[in-house]
């Protein structure tokens, strides 16, 4: 088969999370390649028409669609699937509305609090409900990869003007529009999902475990934790998959709601819901990540193996809901 790999262009002075599109789509195109497939890397980028031309030029059966952000920003990752949606173009993964409502964490945790599934309470500064006080922790509103995300990201608000002091001061660092999320203090899972010819997968659970944080410190997947490899964070936080039986019904539950999470945004190829578990044992989504990463240590290959499978296995089950989707 002829396969288009896009990928999100690299910008100037890219970051280390930009940096890694083109990682994930190498690892992609190698294993496709030796799967007997014909393959061509495409960087995905703001100039529609030259994307147009290229593809029309490539004339691929497929599009392996890997792009997580165009001209630097996430906010606008629905443009690859929605020009291939408009040329009629074959692309694994999720389909376009559902990249765009779970990329944008508000909508998707409007959709997830009316259809019952458990996501933290947020504020937003245009907000006019009654504000909570508690502890919050400031995210970007589109984009991901843990941007702009630090110790100092955690505050405690008595007020809705605390908050809204911190969300001005940060819109800046975190590409735009930001909100406040209530604080989960507690353990954090991620679940990982593959579609499969009798309906989604659910991966073997991972928790991030957070080894050696200081008694102070919050214990969040930020930036550094992430993309660093150098940092104390990088190093102190660590995913397991292997649990007591105590664990069990909880880890049921998180099964329960990725598949809920999978079915109410119509997911599609592959997909990995992240969460935390409060002192009470309960479990809230944080959010869905359609398309996830595919590089080599990445949470959602980690757990593909964890579960027995290959990436060449991987990518045949990613392409084969495309087909069977007939998308």
């Amino acid at each position: 088969m002829k396969i288009v790999i896009l990928y999100s262009a690299p910008q100037t002075g890219a970051r280390r999370d930009e940096e890694d599109g083109l990682l994930q789509a190498n690892l992609v195109s190698q294993s496709l390649a030796a799967m007997g497939h014909v393959v061509t890397i495409v960087p995905f980028g703001l100039d529609l028409e030259g994307m147009t031309r290229a593809l029309n030029s490539e004339g691929p059966a497929l599009v392996f669609n890997l792009v997580e952000a165009v001209g630097g920003s996430d906010r606008l990752i629905h443009l690859a699937p929605i020009l291939l949606d408009h040329l009629s173009v074959p692309y694994t993964g999720a389909p376009t509305e559902s990249i765009f409502l779970t990329s944008n964490k508000i909508l998707a945790k409007r959709l997830m609090r009316q259809n019952g599934i458990p996501t933290p309470l947020w504020y937003q500064a245009r907000d006019n409900e009654p504000f909570v006080p508690g502890k919050y922790i400031v995210k970007s509103t589109w984009e991901h990869a843990s941007l702009g995300i630090g110790q100092e990201s955690v505050i405690e608000a008595a007020s809705s003007k605390d908050v809204n002091q911190l969300l001005e001061e940060r819109r800046h660092k975190l590409g735009g529009d930001c909100f406040a999320e209530f604080f989960i203090a507690g353990r954090e899972f991620n679940v990982s999902l593959l579609a499969a010819p009798d309906g989604p997968l659910v991966l073997p659970p991972a928790e991030i475990e957070f080894v050696g944080y200081p008694a102070l410190r919050d214990r969040i997947v930020d930036y550094a934790a992430k993309w660093e490899p150098s940092s104390w964070e990088y190093a102190a936080t660590r995913r397991r998959f292997e649990f007591p039986p105590a664990d069990n019904d909880l880890l049921a539950r998180l099964r329960d709601i990725a598949l809920s999470c999978w079915r109410l945004f119509e997911l599609r190829g592959y997909a990995r819901v992240d969460f935390r578990v409060d002192q009470a044992g309960l479990p809230w989504v944080l959010e869905i990540n359609a398309n996830p990463c595919l590089g080599e240590d990445a949470g959602f290959l980690a757990a593909a193996d964890e579960g027995g499978l290959d990436l060449p296995t991987v990518l045949n089950l990613i392409i084969s809901d495309t087909l069977w989707a007939g998308r």
